[in-house]
């Protein structure tokens, strides 16, 4: 499937998502979509379930500090088909949560624990939040947040 063909399967199951034009990503070849936290899991329900689609393989997942908001970010790539996209979500700084996608592709699993400690974002309803990498004691610090401040090293971003 074309990314213009993807274009219009995606925007059949929720009229509501975006795409973006230019950027890194679209050089290569990748479909950047934006898509609402609340419609998240449903979409990503279908990304994974729907024939046409296929999309099985989570490859990457992370998060992006804008200093004004946090940004969730999908890499997806269906086997079968060979096609691949980019999920972004906007979230919202002071209460970041999205609910996990855990139960669609397992990786999701440790990416989300380690989105958690480092950037602080809550998943809904993930199966073990918990500090991944970090220490006891980190729990809401956020190192990678650029509002992070460590007294020790004296890094400020």
């Amino acid at each position: 499937m074309t990314n213009d063909e993807l274009k219009i399967k995606l925007s059949e199951l929720l009229p509501g998502v975006t795409f973006e034009e230019g950027g890194q990503p679209i050089a290569i070849g990748w479909l950047n979509v934006n898509i609402e936290p609340k419609d998240w899991p449903q979409f990503a329900n279908s990304l994974r379930n729907q024939p046409e689609l296929s999309f099985d393989y989570l490859f990457c997942e992370t998060c992006i500090d804008w200093k004004t908001h946090l940004t969730m970010v999908y890499h997806l790539e269906s086997m079968e088909h060979r096609h691949i996209i980019v999920m972004k979500s906007k979230l919202d700084r002071n209460k970041p949560e999205i609910e996990t996608v855990s139960n669609i592709w397992k990786t999701a699993e440790f990416h989300e624990r380690e989105i958690y400690e480092l950037f602080g974002v809550n998943f809904l309803n993930h199966p073990d939040l918990r500090l991944l990498i970090l220490p006891e004691g980190w729990e809401g610090r956020n190192p990678l947040r650029k509002d992070f401040e460590d007294a020790v090293n004296m890094v400020k971003l």
